[in-house]
C-alpha cells in the first residue's frame, strides 16, 4: 500500500512541476500590488569600533536586518563587505567624531555621514531609494516580459515617482520562481509565480526586507505624483546650515508677479509638467526656491549628463594638483596595458582636451554610444575598440564615451580611490554631503559620463563656484584659469540641432529677451536637468525635471526664457 502511495505522490509532484514550468510564460503581462511597509527601505546604520581593526555593523529599518562583527581589510580606514553587493568604505573625520564615506550597493555609491553618539559608536542613515522620509505611495508594479527565446524578464516600478526605477538584470528561472537583481540599488527580487497571483519578495543582499502579493493589472499603469510637501511662493528661502545665505527677490528688483505666474503655471497646467525644482541665486545669495511633486531640498536629484560638468571640474582640479600634467596629454598614456592593443595612429592622437570638448573622433553615435557600451560586459573594451570617424580635435559630436574615458584617465593617475579624491577636493569643500555617485560597469569606479545625484541647492553651489571663478566661501577650490578655459567656446557640437558652441563639458546658449541677448553657460542633463551660469546677471539658476520620455527634456530653456529672465531684467 505504501509503495502505491509513494508512486502516486511522485506522479502528482511531477505533473505539478511540469505544469509550473510549462505555464511560466503565461505570467507575461502587468502585475500590481501594495507594499505592507513603506518604511522598510529607510535604513539606520550603526558602526561600533571594536579592538584589533574589528567593527560591529548594524543595519535596521523597523527591525534589525544585519548585526555582524566584521574585520576591515584596511588598517587605515573601515573597508568591509556585508555580502557580494554591499560594501562599506568609511573614514574617521573631525578627531574621530564622525565617520564619512560610501556605502556601495549595486551601481550606486551613497555618500553617508555617521556621527559619534556614544563611546566608539557612530550612527547615520542610508536610503537606497534616494528619498528622505517614507515612500509616499505603497503601490508597486511589475511588468513581466517574454523574451524571444521563451525566457522571462521582469521590471519593477514603485508607485512613488521620485524613484526613477530599478535597472533589472541577472534573471534566473528555477521551477516557478523568477529571480533578478536591481543593478542600481543592489536589491534582489524573487517572484514566486503562484496559481492566480505573484508573491514578490524584496531582499537586501540575502536579507529579507518585505514581500507583497501582485494581481494582474489590465489597464495602463501610472506612477503617482506625490502630494506637495513645501509651499511654492516667492518668499525669502529658508536659511539652512548648508553654506547658502538667503535673501529676498525684492532686494534685487526681481519681478515677483512674473515668478508667481511661473509657480501657478507649473502647478496648474501640463505645459511645464514634471518640473521638480526651480532655484535662483543672485550675487552669491539664494533668492528663490520652489519644489514640486513631492521634491524638497533634502532629495538628491539624478543630474544625468549635467554631472559631466562636475567630471570636467574634477579633471581641472587634478591638473591644478599636478596629478595630470595638462590637457594636451594623450589618452593612451593612461590606458591600462591590457587595452593598449586598441591603439592605432589616429587613436593615439586623442588628447584630454579632445575628450573634454567632445572632439575625440571616436564613433560616439554607434559603437561608442552610451546604450551600446553600457549593454556590454566590458565598457572600456567596447569604447576603445570603437572605430574612429574623424581626426581628433577637428569635429565635435556629443557622446558620453568622452567623459567616461576622462574618468578612466584620472582613476589610473591616482593613488587613492577616485570617489575619495572627488569628495576631498570638490564636494567636501563645497559642503556637499548628501550625494550619490553612479559607477561604471565594474561597479567600483565613479562614472564620469553622467548620473551623479545632488540636491538642487548643491547643484546651485556648483554653478556658483564657476560664476565666482573657482571660489566658494573665500576658498579657491578650482583655479581661475581652469574656469576660464572651461567656459571658452572650443568646439561646436555638430550632431545637435542648435550646433551649440561647447567648452570643457559646458554648453553655450543665447536667449533673447525683448531684443536683448543674454548669454548662458550651461550644464545639461536628459529629462531637463540644468545649471545656468549667467555672468552678466551675476546669477545661477537650477531647474530639475522628470521629462525623460515625453520629448520635453529642454523644457527648462523655455521656463527661463519666458519667465525667469524677463523677471530678472525688467
Amino acid at each position: 500500500m505504501t509503495k502505491y502511495l509513494i508512486f502516486f505522490l511522485l506522479i502528482f509532484l511531477s505533473f505539478f512541476s511540469s505544469c509550473a514550468q510549462q505555464n511560466m510564460s503565461e505570467y507575461a503581462g502587468n502585475w500590481e500590488g501594495t507594499l505592507p511597509n513603506v518604511d522598510a527601505f529607510n535604513f539606520s546604520i550603526t558602526v561600533k569600533d571594536l579592538s584589533s581593526n574589528s567593527y560591529n555593523i548594524t543595519i535596521t529599518n523597523t527591525k534589525t536586518l544585519i548585526n555582524k562583527k566584521l574585520k576591515s581589510i584596511s588598517n587605515n580606514h573601515i573597508q568591509i563587505s556585508i555580502d557580494d553587493y554591499i560594501h562599506f568604505n568609511l573614514h574617521f573625520k573631525n578627531d574621530k567624531n564622525e565617520l564619512t564615506g560610501f556605502v556601495n550597493a549595486g551601481r550606486l555609491m551613497y555618500h553617508v555621514n555617521l556621527r559619534k553618539n556614544e563611546v566608539n559608536t557612530y550612527t547615520g542613515t542610508w536610503n537606497p531609494f534616494m528619498i528622505n522620509g517614507s515612500l509616499k505611495s505603497d503601490s508597486i508594479f511589475l511588468s513581466i516580459d517574454k523574451n524571444e527565446d521563451g525566457t522571462l524578464a521582469a521590471y519593477p516600478f514603485l508607485g512613488d515617482h521620485r524613484f526613477s526605477g530599478a535597472w533589472a538584470d541577472n534573471f534566473v528561472e528555477q521551477d516557478n520562481i523568477l529571480s533578478f537583481r536591481c543593478l542600481k540599488t543592489g536589491f534582489k527580487f524573487r517572484s514566486i509565480l503562484l496559481k492566480d497571483e505573484i508573491q514578490l519578495e524584496i531582499l537586501l543582499g540575502d536579507i529579507f526586507l518585505t514581500k507583497t502579493h501582485l494581481n494582474r493589472f489590465e489597464t495602463d499603469w501610472k506612477q503617482e505624483v506625490t502630494g506637495i510637501e513645501e509651499n511654492q511662493n516667492t518668499n525669502k528661502p529658508q536659511q539652512l546650515n548648508d553654506g547658502w545665505i538667503t535673501a529676498s527677490i525684492n532686494d534685487f528688483n526681481i519681478n515677483q508677479a512674473k515668478l508667481d505666474q511661473l509657480i501657478e503655471k507649473v502647478i496648474s497646467t501640463k505645459e511645464y509638467e514634471n518640473t521638480h525644482s526651480i532655484l535662483i541665486a543672485k550675487r552669491n545669495k539664494l533668492v528663490f526656491e520652489a519644489y514640486f511633486d513631492g521634491y524638497n531640498h533634502n532629495i538628491p536629484h539624478d543630474m544625468r549628463s549635467a554631472s559631466k560638468s562636475i567630471s570636467s571640474a574634477i579633471i581641472g582640479i587634478a591638473i591644478d594638483n599636478k596629478i595630470i600634467e595638462n590637457v594636451d596629454k594623450k589618452l593612451y598614456e593612461f590606458v591600462p596595458k591590457a587595452y593598449q592593443y586598441t591603439k592605432n595612429p589616429l587613436k593615439y592622437k586623442i588628447t584630454i582636451k579632445d575628450l573634454l570638448t567632445m572632439s575625440s573622433g571616436l564613433d560616439v553615435n554607434k559603437m561608442a554610444e552610451e546604450d551600446n557600451y553600457q549593454g556590454s560586459e566590458n565598457w572600456l573594451k567596447t569604447v576603445l575598440e570603437a572605430s574612429m570617424v574623424k581626426t581628433p580635435g577637428t569635429y565635435a559630436d556629443y557622446g558620453s564615451a568622452n567623459p567616461f574615458l576622462l574618468g578612466v584617465i584620472l582613476n589610473e593617475s591616482l593613488d587613492k580611490p577616485l570617489e575619495l579624491y572627488m569628495d576631498e577636493k570638490l564636494f567636501a569643500p563645497l559642503g556637499i554631503r548628501n550625494y550619490i555617485n553612479q559607477t561604471e560597469g565594474t561597479e567600483t569606479i565613479p562614472y564620469f559620463g553622467g548620473g551623479m545625484h545632488l540636491t538642487s541647492r548643491d547643484m546651485l553651489k556648483f554653478g556658483q563656484l564657476y560664476l565666482n571663478k573657482g571660489i566658494w566661501k573665500e576658498k579657491q577650490i578650482i583655479s581661475e584659469n581652469w574656469v576660464e578655459e572651461s567656459f571658452k567656446k572650443h568646439t561646436r557640437l555638430q550632431d545637435q540641432k542648435d550646433k551649440n558652441e561647447y567648452g570643457y563639458q559646458w554648453w553655450h546658449y543665447t536667449y533673447t529677451i525683448d531684443g536683448k541677448a543674454i548669454n548662458s553657460i550651461e550644464a545639461r542633463g536628459a529629462g531637463g536637468q540644468y545649471i545656468f551660469v549667467i555672468p552678466e546677471l551675476e546669477s545661477v539658476i537650477v531647474i530639475t525635471s522628470g521629462n525623460y520620455r515625453n520629448g520635453k527634456t529642454r523644457q527648462p530653456e523655455k521656463i527661463i526664457e519666458e519667465y525667469i529672465l524677463p523677471a530678472m531684467i525688467n
